[in-house]
């Protein structure tokens, strides 16, 4: 195995353990220190020819094997939790996994990981609030990179803040967070008048062998969040939503094209995907919307809402609020990867 492969396996090892998944952890550990080439799916592992890390090749090849485990394959189920094996019980079961299911792990492989991490909806719906307290106005919402658009439903669900709630508390997607700093405006009138989203990859929430796979790329000892998941994925399929197959450049510059609606205030909203555009979409991305801010006006106002990575904490995203007319650019917070903690103000 290339070193820099090797590399991306254990810093995604890492990243697991702090991300609460110790069992993601081990096999990515696993497979970093003794996947071989002997099989197809071991071979495209190690000669991979993009970047492991920008292209999640990680969490691709774990992914497979909870995907097979989710089918039923008995040697991964008695290795998976809620069993408890060793290292060495569990590389056999991924061994055998190898063997047996050697070119479905390889065409695994093909797709990016999307885990429409729904928790995350608790660092959207507090820059949404922001936006409905300070515009007034029903909300336009547009999310690029959105998969399924599990988080196009924010406002449908429940949320613990902290000591606060918020929302259906009869809903079956309850968002829980620790919520750090002070809280957003949570009296402010939220009304969403229209949700879009598009995705180079859009999946349809009530297609079961999508909803499956896309299952499978949540980390096997999260039972909580894999529940959550899946009732958000119920809840969307009943709300009919769907998200449109299109590059976030192009679709950006169709929908925030001329100016906005009076009386209805236009969001641009993305989570955790940015990192993952090419340099030139999102400068195309950022020239759109700067144009668009510049026909705003306070009775058609524009926001863009982010929760991303950046270079300032490599271990939390940061929740960025711009806004025009007025021009303003502000991080209103920092937020967990997966939304278990946000830190607000």
């Amino acid at each position: 195995m290339s070193n820099h492969i090797r590399d991306d396996f254990a810093r995604q090892a890492l990243a697991c353990e702090l991300l609460g998944s110790p069992f993601n952890a081990r096999v990515c550990r696993l497979l970093g220190e003794r996947l071989n080439d002997t099989s197809s799916f071991g071979a495209c592992v190690l000669g991979w020819q993009g970047h492991p890390q920008n292209d999640a090749l990680p969490l691709r090849a774990a992914g497979g094997f909870h995907a097979l485990k989710r089918q039923g394959d008995k040697n991964l189920a008695a290795a998976y939790p809620p069993n408890e094996v060793d290292d060495e019980a569990l590389w056999r079961a991924l061994e055998k996994a190898i063997a047996r299911h050697d070119a479905f792990l390889t065409r695994f492989l093909d797709s990016a990981p999307q885990t429409n991490e729904v928790s995350r909806s608790s660092a959207i719906l507090g820059g949404m609030l922001h936006v409905a307290a300070r515009t007034e106005l029903p909300l336009d919402v547009h999310e690029i990179g959105a998969s399924a658009g599990l988080n196009l439903g924010f406002d449908a669900y429940g949320y613990e803040l902290g000591n606060a709630r918020w929302g259906d508390a009869a809903s079956a997607v309850q968002i829980v967070s620790e919520w750090q700093g002070t809280l957003p405006p949570l009296h402010a009138e939220l009304r969403v008048a229209s949700r879009k989203g598009s995705d180079l990859n859009p999946l349809d929430a009530s297609d079961a062998a999508l909803r499956e796979r896309l299952l499978s790329y949540i980390w096997p000892d999260q039972t909580a969040r894999l529940a959550r998941i899946e009732a958000a994925l119920e809840a969307t399929a009943r709300a009919g939503t769907v998200i449109e197959k299109a590059d976030a450049a192009d679709w950006v510059e169709r929908a925030f094209a001329g100016e906005g609606e009076t009386g209805k205030a236009r969001v641009l909203m993305h989570t955790i995907m940015w990192q993952y555009l090419p340099d030139a979409t999102q400068a195309r991305i950022e020239v759109a919307m700067a144009k668009a801010g510049e026909g705003a006006t306070k009775d058609a106002p524009l926001a863009w809402l982010s929760v991303e990575q950046d270079e300032k904490d490599k271990v939390s995203a940061s929740v960025r609020l711009r806004m025009w007319p007025e021009g303003t650019d502000e991080e209103l917070g920092r937020a967990d990867f997966h939304g278990r903690w946000v830190r607000w103000g």
